[in-house]
């Protein structure tokens, strides 16, 4: 069954209506609803009253029914100004004011209605009442003093003038007072207006102002006042100091006084904040191009550098280079004052983590500021100061500076004060031990020739850090030097039987120079043996077999070399066999060795012994998944070599026996 929502007839209509026709009837239709109502002409007095009847029963009503009332207020009373019906217009804007007094606009259509009608004293009126209740509104102001110049009452204008300023109005207006005064030639008024003026808005343009009226009426002397007095009164107060400089000296510029002029921007240059003077620096580079000598721009374009490295400086205060960079320019004018503030500020940027990466470049700060107190400034205690803050300030449980700590015991030492010089150092090591500090510690008091106290710190150094083989040596050294061999080979001793060392190598081969050095060949065999007994590097069996052939006298004992060598290819060969290159460089050595031996060399033990190099290659599967083939050399040793014939020939062998039982 059809619900009512389907179309039963499916056949087109006999007339058919396309999309055009349809916009085009709506758009005839909207056309009709706009068109004006039709005009009603009025042919006596009597349709006259009928009309305006009904006309201000319509404003009435909707007056009535309006919830804002302002716009109807305004079509009544223009529709009754329309009328010739003064009273009646009157009557309307003062109800519109009862409602809302406080719109300045009705004021100024209602003043304007009594203007344009030419009813004057209604108008001043309607303007007295307006600015006494609204005198904020300064459109109210201007009308007023306007309606009574074009009226010609000069004095009348410059009352509501004078009334206006009581009220402390914007900069506009007390401009407006002023053009007044000179419309009509009255500078002393105009004068003594700008002296209120400027005292009611102490600001830059207002000054200028000021001061370019004087100009324009010749009085230089009153012009370069009212710039003193703006100097004074603006000196202190950032945003304006600097437009009150620029202008005062541009209008010494103007009056050919370069020197003050001068005066001027150098003066502002010292007191206006660096951050704050841009276009400051730029008038002064640019007067001293014009007018200056070669030290004048220099001084100007030092300014400017001046300037831009107080904004890099103010942008990223931690920008240590900045800083750097500030500081040698200062530095070049010596001026020690400004020298130690920028050096004051720079050093007050502390690092914000207490990491030592980021105080690595932040302490030569110090390291700067202390050498220049004491160089250029020649000021001790200044520079001990320095010294001490900075030491102060360092964290040294976390990380410390090794130098920091040594400079200021040098700087002391050339005070002549090895106390306070071994006072420091002893502070840096019980807080922060490094390596630096005892070997400089330890140089310093070998330079005083105290024995004692080297002992003593080598002691401290080697409970710090027993695994350090340069201080086990370099204590060693020391006594040796002093000729104390049974300390020195006790230190030795001590030294070797350490569990752990950094470079044992390095301590082997100094005991064992110490040794030779003192021509102790048994002790020097001993120690090698042991060396061996611990480590069985190719270079440990060449060293002791040189040893023994520098120390033989015969071929009888030059045999003792031969014999080490040969127990360390033994040894390669049996337990090490996979080390072929280091045994095979150990064979090469033997060689040379054995050439340098002239009539006791037997080249004959070790060419039976060297292997044969060959070039061979390896697969190398790559992260992609391809083989490529890598050369290598590989070295077959002479043991090796029949091995590899024994097999072939046993492999050559069952081959026979496999083909015969075949067959």
């Amino acid at each position: 069954m059809a619900t009512s929502m389907q179309v039963k007839n499916k056949t087109p209509a006999p007339v058919q209506i396309t999309s055009e026709q349809i916009f085009r009837e709506t758009r005839d239709r909207q056309d009709d609803q706009t068109q004006p109502p039709p005009k009603h002409n009025i042919n006596d007095s009597s349709e006259v009253s009928d009309y305006r009847l009904r006309r201000r029963k319509e404003f009435e009503d909707q007056i009535r029914g309006a919830r804002t009332k302002n716009q109807i207020f305004v079509r009544y009373a223009d529709w009754e100004e329309s009328q010739k019906d003064y009273a009646r217009a009157r009557s309307v804007w003062e109800r519109a004011l009862a409602d809302g007094n406080k719109n300045h606009t009705l004021w100024l259509k209602y003043g304007e209605f009594e203007m344009r009608n030419k009813f004057v004293n209604s108008a001043r009126n309607v303007w007295d009442r307006a600015v006494m209740l609204l005198p904020r509104v300064d459109q109210l102001w201007y009308k007023f003093s306007d309606m009574e110049e074009r009226l010609g009452n000069i004095a009348g204008a410059r009352q509501v003038f004078q009334r206006w300023m009581e009220w402390s109005p914007d900069q506009q207006a007390w401009l407006s007072f002023i053009k007044f005064e000179l419309r009509y030639n009255e500078v002393e008024h105009a004068r003594s207006i700008f002296e209120r003026f400027v005292l009611c808005h102490p600001k830059a343009s207002a000054f200028i102002r000021f001061a370019k009226f004087e100009m324009k009426n010749s009085e230089v002397a009153v012009a370069r006042s009212v710039y003193e007095r703006a100097r004074e009164m603006l000196k202190d107060v950032e945003e304006e100091a600097e437009f009150i400089f620029v202008a005062y000296a541009e209008f010494e510029e103007r009056c050919k006084e370069v020197e003050r002029a001068r005066v001027i921007y150098k003066f502002a240059l010292e007191h206006i904040p660096k951050g704050r003077g841009g276009d400051l620096y730029k008038k002064f580079v640019a007067f001293e191009k014009q007018y200056g000598d070669k030290e004048g721009i220099e001084a100007a374009i030092v300014s400017q550098r001046r300037f831009q490295y107080e904004d890099e400086v103010r942008t990223n205060p931690l920008n240590y280079d900045s800083w750097f960079d500030y500081i040698r320019l200062e530095e070049t004018l010596k001026n020690k004052d400004r020298i130690r503030e920028i050096y004051e500020r720079a050093i007050a940027n502390v690092p914000p983590a207490q990491e030592k990466r980021y105080w690595q470049r932040y302490i030569y700060l110090w390291i700067e500021y202390a050498m220049y107190e004491e160089i250029e400034a020649e000021d001790v205690e200044r520079t001990r100061a320095v010294y001490r803050k900075c030491l102060k300030l360092i964290p040294h449980a976390k990380f410390s500076f090794a130098k920091i700590w040594l400079l200021a015991a040098q700087f002391e030492i050339r005070q002549l004060d090895l106390t306070g010089a071994r006072k420091i150092l002893g502070n840096a090591i019980g807080k922060a031990p490094k390596h630096k500090l005892f070997r400089k510690y330890i140089e310093i008091e070998l330079h005083l020739g105290n024995i004692d106290r080297c002992r003593k710190l080598y002691h401290q150094y080697l409970e710090w850090c027993p695994e350090n083989c340069y201080a086990w040596r370099e204590f060693a050294e020391l006594e040796r030097s002093l000729a104390e061999t049974e300390r020195a080979r006790a230190i030795f001793e001590l030294a070797i039987s350490q569990p752990a060392l950094d470079m044992p190598e390095l301590l082997w081969k100094a005991y064992i120079d110490f040794e030779i050095s003192i021509g102790e060949l048994e002790r020097t065999r001993t120690l090698y043996e042991r060396l061996l007994e611990r480590t069985k590097h190719y270079k440990v069996w060449l060293s002791f077999a040189k040893f023994e052939a520098s120390a033989a006298e015969d071929n009888v004992i030059l045999e003792h070399s031969r014999v080490i060598l040969d127990k360390a290819n033994t040894y390669y060969k049996e337990s090490k066999p996979e080390l072929k290159e280091e045994r095979a460089t150990l064979l090469e050595d033997w060689l040379d060795m054995e050439k340098s031996f002239g009539m006791l060399v037997d080249i004959s033990v070790v060419q039976s012994k060297l292997p044969k190099k060959l070039k061979k290659r390896k697969a190398i599967t790559r992260e992609d998944g391809s083989t490529e083939y890598e050369e290598y050399m590989d070295y077959v040793f002479p043991e090796e070599s029949e091995t590899t014939n024994l097999k072939i020939l046993e492999a050559a062998y069952k081959w026979k026996k496999q083909k015969v039982a075949a067959v």
